[in-house]
């Protein structure tokens, strides 16, 4: 009930919910009933509108411009690219390049698309810039009134599966254009090892392997970590593979933005480890980038990988 006593409840009467809502926007019963550890739950019982997708404002309807609302159409609104995920020894690391754009122009060269989502887990977004936001943040809330209310945080497959009900609650935007899928990585406390999730638009759950890469610029960018990973590198060795391969990914695709050295604009970095969720700052996701742009004045298409020795 906000800054007020459930005790002092009267129905019929307006209240005013942190001194800007009225109360009579919102369901009582949905504060005076049993708690849920699910915060989208709750919001489908007390404001089902803030809820993306069907239960949701969604988007609006199918113009003659394309899909979304107000005649502009899904291509129209700002999309997110590219971003990689990759085990390394300990944990997990995720990185993401930042550019938006908006049809053919680039609508935000600053776009962050890398988040924690909690101590031991980051999230990724590609699409929908707008609309993966959204996710995000209903997914950053979900994790920590999961926690609030039992006292422990979810495992991480607990994680995976609660990112794919919000995927799934926005289905009926998706079939309009309005696609964002999330990528979920994080350190397994049970197993001590980092995992991977990839979802699709109607919340399937996948768990991917050693790598992955969702975006417009994904098929290059996980062409490139199969010539660069392997098993076991360091968390060092695996920010300069994924940081590899977003140049690759933006030397194909124009969705996908490299380095901007003259801007100091570069990739989203973290990783997650035993030690918890940390992001490399600016300077340190810099010098990263500037190695590698040093190394492609040299050789443009990047490093070569080793050739095993196959005997016939």
């Amino acid at each position: 009930m906000g800054r007020l006593a459930l005790a002092s409840y009267q129905p019929g009467r307006t209240y005013v919910v942190g001194g800007f809502e009225p109360q009579s926007r919102w369901q009582a019963s949905a504060f005076l009933a049993a708690g849920s550890s699910s915060f989208s739950d709750f919001l489908a019982m007390a404001a089902p509108e803030l809820l993306p997708g069907p239960h949701g404002s969604g988007p609006g309807p199918v113009t003659a411009a394309g899909n979304g609302t107000a005649g502009t159409s899904a291509q129209e609104l700002p999309h997110g690219t590219t971003i990689v995920a990759a085990v390394c020894d300990g944990g997990v690391v995720m990185a993401g390049d930042r550019r938006a754009t908006a049809g053919n122009m680039i609508s935000q060269r600053d776009i962050e698309k890398v988040f924690r989502s909690d101590e031991y887990s980051c999230v990724g977004i590609a699409g929908v810039a707008g609309i993966g936001l959204e996710v995000v943040r209903l997914f950053q809330v979900e994790l920590e009134h999961y926690e609030k209310l039992e006292g422990r945080s979810l495992s991480l497959e607990g994680k995976a599966n609660r990112l794919a009900g919000l995927v799934r609650g926005n289905l009926g935007a998706a079939m309009q254009g309005l696609v964002a899928v999330p990528l979920l990585a994080g350190f397994d406390e049970e197993t001590g090892r980092g995992r991977i999730f990839s979802y699709d638009v109607a919340g399937g759950r996948y768990e991917e392997q050693r790598f992955f890469s969702i975006g417009s610029g994904s098929v290059f960018a996980r062409g490139a970590l199969k010539k660069l990973y392997r098993d076991s590198m360091p968390v060092q060795d695996v920010v300069l593979a994924c940081m590899q391969a977003l140049y690759d990914a933006a030397d194909d695709d124009s969705a996908t933005g490299g380095p901007d050295l003259s801007r100091r604009i570069y990739p989203v970095v973290a990783t997650v480890t035993e030690g918890g969720f940390e992001r490399l700052s600016d300077d340190e996701s810099g010098r990263y980038a500037q190695a590698v742009v040093t190394d492609r004045m040299n050789t443009p298409d990047g490093p070569s990988a080793p050739m095993e020795q196959i005997k016939p």
